[in-house]
């Protein structure tokens, strides 16, 4: 049943990444609304989540959001040691980043690596989504609501995230196809074993953390950068309203 559901996942997927395709004449528009849409996964879901499973304390701090904080310092560690690694291979005093202003500052790593993990994000989708049957079949109904519907924003910005960063359409296209069958390939490994709570809740508090780096501090900015308009940030805000509301319905 799992692997039935995880294919309704695996269609919402491929369409928000469609629809990051059809929209590029609004690429700003397209940016604020994915910011929105990371900030309430992070927020709204996963976060909630991984404390709930991951919740005991390590020196006073719950083990979830230890791991967040890490997520966000990982993230964090790796954009440097790319943005490094582009600067000592050709950018010189006067080809100095500044932001993500253009294609041409951006290390294409970064974004594959981005859209990684998502990918393997969505393959957590998959496994917690089988776990959940494994439950109840009333859990499994509550899980699929909830995995189908922000799948969408997944497809969204592994295909936006991708590209962001300068990777051709053929790459972000790959990527978005292999985020598509992730929930699919997850949901079919838990026929083969039970994952622990605990280890779900860790891998959601140190994801959620990488992603909130990713919303912070890369697809807003660019979002604000050339078009600092009310619309863009309206799109933020009905990004994050769009994920309460399906965590609401889902819960």
């Amino acid at each position: 049943m799992a692997v039935f559901v995880a294919l309704g996942a695996f269609l919402m997927t491929l369409f928000g990444g469609w629809t990051a395709q059809r929209v590029t004449d609004r690429r700003h528009l397209v940016l604020g609304l994915a910011g929105g849409l990371m900030l309430g996964v992070v927020g709204l879901d996963l976060l909630p989540e991984a404390v709930r499973a991951a919740g005991q304390e390590v020196f006073g701090v719950p083990q979830a959001l230890l791991l967040f904080v890490g997520g966000f310092l990982v993230a964090h560690l790796v954009e440097r040691l790319l943005a490094a690694r582009q600067a000592a291979h050709g950018a010189g005093p006067g080809e100095e980043s500044h932001g993500m202003g253009g294609a041409g500052d951006r290390a294409p790593q970064m974004g594959l690596t981005a859209a990684a993990a998502m990918v393997g994000h969505s393959v957590m989708d998959g496994v917690a989504l089988g776990a959940a049957f494994q439950v109840s079949g009333g859990v499994g109904t509550a899980v699929a609501l909830a995995v189908i519907a922000h799948d969408f924003a997944d497809g969204f910005n592994t295909y936006t995230l991708t590209s962001l960063y300068g990777n051709d359409r053929r790459r972000a296209v790959i990527m978005l196809v292999a985020d598509a069958v992730a929930p699919v390939v997850g949901a079919a490994s838990t026929l083969l074993f039970i994952l622990p709570e605990e280890a779900l809740g860790s891998y959601l508090g140190f994801f959620g953390g990488a992603l909130l780096y990713l919303a912070a501090a890369e697809i807003l900015p660019e979002a604000h950068h050339e078009h600092p308009a009310r619309s863009t940030l309206l799109c933020t805000v009905l990004g994050v309203g769009f994920v309460w509301l399906v965590v609401g319905f889902a819960g």
